[in-house]
């Protein structure tokens, strides 16, 4: 305990100044609000300020307000208001010297605390004083470059429709399964861009890649590199980037070459559980660390590649050769509906299956609707029709069980974990829809694919060199849904592994607690790979390590993780510069064709969809394991989303309209509010 004793001042002036910019967190710019008089106006928020923003030594900008009042001492004790004289008025608090060295005041303050600070001060005969110091909670962190070079880092969970913070051990088996570096902060994984934007063969790559992905990321890094000072620029060839990897050429439209790729992901997996199961103590780790080899193996194979990258180009040239040629908008959205192999997809349908065996037994129903613990398939038996039930549910988790919300993160908890997350989607399913749903709806969408075809096709054989064009197209729309499908795949077997890696790890841990190395199993998800290696091998653990990180977690919960990042700490935000949308609508990305109006259902926990027939879920990002909510809306918005992530792709299997992208969409829209989705041409209007 400590007591602070101040000496109380009459100063000229009084403000905040953040050694960081307040609306960009650029860490090179400071910022300054300056009043004259007491800062008691300025934190009270009863008057404007003057604003000024210092880098390197300069001040960059300035605005300075109109200022008629100010807060003075009272004779008689505490404070008064008093009238500025006219000709003060509108002259500014600070003069720019002593704007410049406050701005250097600050930095030694920084310094010494070692992060950016809100610090508040006052003027007192041209010297400053200091009234308080505090952090600025509310900046992003930046990547930790080995450098003092430029880098400019693009978010990864906005790619993989993940943008809560993940713990170190998510972290490090990220990390080792990616194929490329990535740096993390505030929780979450970025890509450093820079070496790709800086020669100009490699930038256009790589701009069209997200920008085509992503549009907002796209804009951003246009952003920078339009500034000319941050990213330089070669006339030459500068080393390339590769957006996605190398795959081979065009291959042949051979479904059996899928169903190959899923034979061997299958034995694969089943090798690893057999295999996993003799191991303990370092060997395991060793095991994991060696088969996370065979994980890169399978997810990087060229062929596998090589169906992705058949399937995505098919689809962008349908897209663009059909709206050029017939002036149809999103064509390879109805052509992609109901595709085979899609593993996501057929996730959806199949737990509308498991309602179906529920649906006949109200019993059954009533005992789910009040399920709260997780041990509740063991009583299902009890019931009538629960033995069925319990089966269904099992063979079902047997299959999926391995998925979750945020799936990328191994500490994340999985549905046969925690199987009550599927009960309000089976509830769901049971009112909404009727028996046989899940092939009806399948074989609905296979028909109206195959009738969009049929139409496109004898549209372009009217038309000159129709024959051509239309042999093209019929190609092209037979390779997008031989492999548009097995897109999925990878992502299931990737999270199917890191599964079978969690409940060894985990059995691992629980011999820990029970050696008293660790105070609960949980505490390995606060533990990098490395690091928990060292602990099994040791059978010694750093307690303050662990609790350091866990507070660290909390507090990375309540960041908003940008798209684009510099390492200056500036978060660069990206717009869609449109103007075809209506007044007033909310823009972003069109991933699904088709209007819809209805219910909004805002909607951040999964396990709190309470869904109607007609209800259009809006949530922050979707990834696979949201797949069997979209079984029971008509349409789609999300924050966060680009043409080839996940949601995206089950929404037009669906034929769910469907815009990602929309920023702050769980805000501006509320829930339960009638909303119209645009998903042809991207935007979401608000209805009276």
């Amino acid at each position: 305990m400590a007591v602070v004793v101040q000496q109380m001042v009459f100063p000229q002036a009084a403000g905040v100044l953040f050694t960081a910019d307040t609306v960009t967190s650029n860490r090179k710019v400071a910022y300054v609000e300056a009043r004259f008089g007491l800062g008691e106006a300025l934190v009270s928020g009863l008057v404007n300020a003057d604003a000024y923003k210092v880098r390197n030594g300069e001040v960059v900008a300035k605005a300075v307000a109109t200022k008629q009042l100010a807060i003075g001492a009272s004779p008689a004790g505490g404070t008064q208001e008093l009238a500025i004289e006219p000709e003060r008025q509108e002259q500014p608090a600070l003069t720019d010297a002593q704007i410049v060295r406050l701005a250097q005041m600050g930095r030694q303050i920084e310094a010494h605390f070692g992060q950016p600070q809100d610090i508040e001060w006052c003027l007192v005969d041209d010297g400053f004083q200091i009234v308080q110091s505090r952090p600025i909670t509310t900046l992003f962190p930046i990547p930790v470059a080995s450098d003092r070079e430029n880098h400019v880092y693009v978010s990864v969970g906005h790619q993989q429709m993940m943008t809560d913070p993940m713990k170190p051990l998510g972290l490090s088996f990220w990390q080792l399964t990616t194929p490329r570096p990535m740096f993390e902060a505030g929780g979450r994984l970025f890509v450093d861009v820079a070496q790709g934007l800086v020669s100009p063969t490699s930038r256009a790559g790589l701009l069209k890649a997200l920008g085509r992905s992503d549009p907002l990321i796209g804009d951003a890094l246009e952003t920078i590199l339009t500034r000319g000072d941050f990213i330089p620029t070669l006339a030459n060839e500068g080393p390339g980037v590769t957006p996605g990897g190398g795959a081979p050429g065009p291959i042949e439209i051979d479904p059996a070459i899928v169903a190959e790729l899923i034979e061997h992901s299958q034995a694969s997996i089943a090798t690893l559980k057999d295999d996993i199961a003799t191991k303990s103590g370092s060997a395991l780790l060793d095991f994991i660390l060696a088969d996370v080899g065979e994980l890169k193996r399978i997810l990087f194979d060229p062929q596998s590649l090589g169906v992705i990258k058949a399937a995505m180009d098919a689809s962008w040239w349908l897209s663009e050769e059909l709206q050029a040629w017939l002036g149809e908008k999103n064509a390879a959205d109805t052509l992609t509906k109901s595709v085979p192999n899609n593993v996501t997809s057929e996730m959806g349908l199949a737990l509308l299956d498991v309602a179906d065996v529920i649906r006949p037994h109200p019993d059954l129903v009533a005992f789910l609707q009040h399920v709260e613990d997780e041990g509740f398939l063991d009583e299902l038996p009890t019931l009538d029709g629960g033995l069925e039930a319990r089966d269904a549910i099992e063979a079902y988790l047997d299959k999926y069980g391995m998925r979750c919300v945020g799936e990328i993160d191994i500490t994340r908890p999985r549905w046969s974990e925690r199987p009550t997350t599927l009960v309000p989607l089976l509830l769901g399913n049971i009112k909404n829809f009727e028996p046989g749903a899940a092939e009806r709806g399948f074989e609905q969408g296979r028909q109206e694919a195959r009738e969009k075809e049929q139409e496109l096709l004898a549209r372009l054989r009217d038309l000159p060199d129709g024959e051509r064009k239309a042999d093209e197209t019929k190609r092209m729309i037979d390779r997008v849904r031989t492999f548009i499908g097995y897109r999925e795949y990878p992502k299931y077997h990737m999270v199917s592994r890191y599964f079978v890696y969690k409940q060894a790890l985990l059995e691992e841990a629980e011999r820990l607690v029970q050696a008293r190395v660790l105070r609960e199993k949980e505490d390995i998800f606060y533990l990098t790979f490395g690091e928990l290696h060292d602990v099994v091998r040791t059978n010694q653990v750093d307690d303050q390590v662990i609790r350091q990180r866990k507070d660290a977690f909390r507090s990375y919960q309540a960041l908003t993780p940008p798209r684009v990042l510099t390492s200056d700490g500036e978060v660069v935000a990206g717009t869609y510069r449109r103007v075809d949308v209506p007044a007033g609508a909310l823009v972003g990305l069109p991933v699904s064709a088709g209007t819809i109006e209805g219910r909004a259902r805002v909607i951040l926990d999964m396990a709190e969809a309470d869904l109607e027939a007609g209800d259009i879920l809006v949530t922050a990002y979707t990834d696979p394991s949201w797949t069997p909510v979209f079984v029971a809306i008509t349409g789609l918005v999300t924050e966060v989303g680009g043409l080839m992530t996940h949601g995206a792709v089950i929404a037009r299997e669906y034929g769910l309209p469907a815009v990602v992208g929309v920023e702050q969409a769980t805000r501006q829209i509320r829930d339960r509010q009638r909303i119209r989705v645009n998903g042809t041409d991207g935007y979401v209007e608000i209805l009276p």
